[in-house]
């Protein structure tokens, strides 16, 4: 059987369309490494903080955490290929000074595809997702590497496998965790999208890098710049993140956490958009290419609130549909640009709330009565002394 090459793979991985590859030795079983991984995933799960996301609590048939080892699925895995995508890009910054009633969608999920005929915003012709998009280059690059070495085992993921991405993208070189959990690489920054290719091949000789040095310092701009308080040096607590509070909690979001969400509405960038590496990143690579098929569609960068609350459910499959926002269904969707809403200070959005108040979905009604509430407490100027009438 041939050793899997770190050069070979970099090579033909930059071939299919990623920035950057490595290759990360899967840990025999039982070993520290593997023992280490085992306990710190359960006991991050147990903790609690994996909040309403049950696939990452799933367990195998002899009652282990299925993405606490690859050897709780995949006994015969050796190596895992780590890819990279630049998703980085020139637009404004969610901590940027923006218009009043904006608000704010994930960098991530702003991703549209530049082929084909434009929408009528002036944008990328179609939404994409980096789920889909990343999935067809792993694909590709599998196939080249197949016609290279032959025939071997295999499995492709992006976020969906028995494993945390993000330690195999340490082991592999591509960068170190951050304090904020996110990989940051020394000359890219964290706007990075992963994906892995499991193995049955041995690491060769040269896939074994030198792991990239942590620096972060003694930097903790991401921990005093979350609104929430979900981080704490290198943990996350997802059930205060507010990408976890906008994207997977379904229902009401716990009012204590409201306030803090602020304008996103779907996702957020904060610990990331404050990060000093990012910063320096951007200065160096600036102008930028923009990968084609991840590229923002402008509609979606600082989107009006008074836009996102007139869609229809109709409309926002129309602008959703293909895209990493339709997983907050249209339901989690108005719920967060009501609790935006009510963050925005602007007491031109209390008629809309108002009649969210006599919704059928009670999530919405409860974010919306919040949302006045906050609003005529305001002592703005700009606000009624009373609420409209309904």
């Amino acid at each position: 059987m041939p050793y899997l090459s770190s050069s070979l793979v970099d090579s033909l991985a930059r071939s299919a369309g990623f920035t950057l590859a490595g290759v990360a030795p899967a840990p025999a079983e039982d070993s520290a490494e593997d023992r280490s991984q085992r306990e710190r995933f359960a006991q991050w799960i147990a903790s609690g903080a994996a909040g309403e996301m049950e696939y990452l609590k799933r367990r195998n048939e002899q009652g282990e955490l299925i993405r606490a080892s690859l050897h709780s699925v995949f006994p015969w895995a050796r190596s895992v290929v780590v890819c990279a995508a630049d998703y980085s890009s020139a637009q404004p910054r969610s901590i940027d000074p923006t218009p009043q009633g904006t608000g704010w969608i994930a960098r991530y999920a702003q991703t549209g595809s530049q082929t084909g005929s434009p929408q009528k915003d002036g944008g990328p012709a179609r939404p994409s997702d980096y789920h889909k998009v990343l999935l067809k280059r792993l694909e590709k690059l599998e196939a080249a590497l197949k016609v290279q070495l032959g025939e071997f085992e295999s499995r492709c993921y992006v976020d969906t496998g028995p494993l945390v991405e993000r330690v195999y993208a340490r082991l592999a070189g591509i960068g170190w965790t951050g304090r904020n959990t996110c990989v940051l690489n020394q000359q890219l920054g964290s706007w990075l999208f992963l994906g892995v290719i499991l193995t049955s091949l041995e690491p060769g000789p040269d896939s074994l890098p030198q792991l990239a040095t942590d620096r972060c310092g003694s930097c903790t701009r991401c921990i005093d710049a979350c609104p929430t308080q979900a981080l704490t040096p290198y943990q996350m607590d997802a059930s205060r993140c507010i990408a976890y509070l906008t994207i997977e909690k379904r229902g009401a979001i716990d009012e204590e956490l409201r306030a803090g969400i602020g304008r996103q509405v779907f996702g957020c960038d904060i610990c990331q958009d404050v990060c000093p590496w990012n910063k320096k990143a951007r200065r160096a690579h600036a102008p930028r290419a923009e990968d084609p098929e991840l590229a923002p569609r402008a509609a979606l960068v600082n989107p009006a609130l008074d836009w996102l609350a007139a869609m229809s459910e109709a409309d926002f499959g129309q602008w959703f549909f293909g895209s990493p926002v339709k997983r907050a269904k249209f339901a989690g969707f108005r719920r967060n640009v009501a609790i935006a809403m009510g963050n925005s200070g602007l007491a031109r959005f209390l008629p809309r709330l108002q009649e969210w108040t006599m919704d059928d979905d009670p999530a919405l009604r409860q974010a919306a009565q919040w949302a006045i509430t906050r609003l005529t407490a305001n002592h703005s100027p700009e606000l009624p002394a009373e609420l409209p009438a309904g």
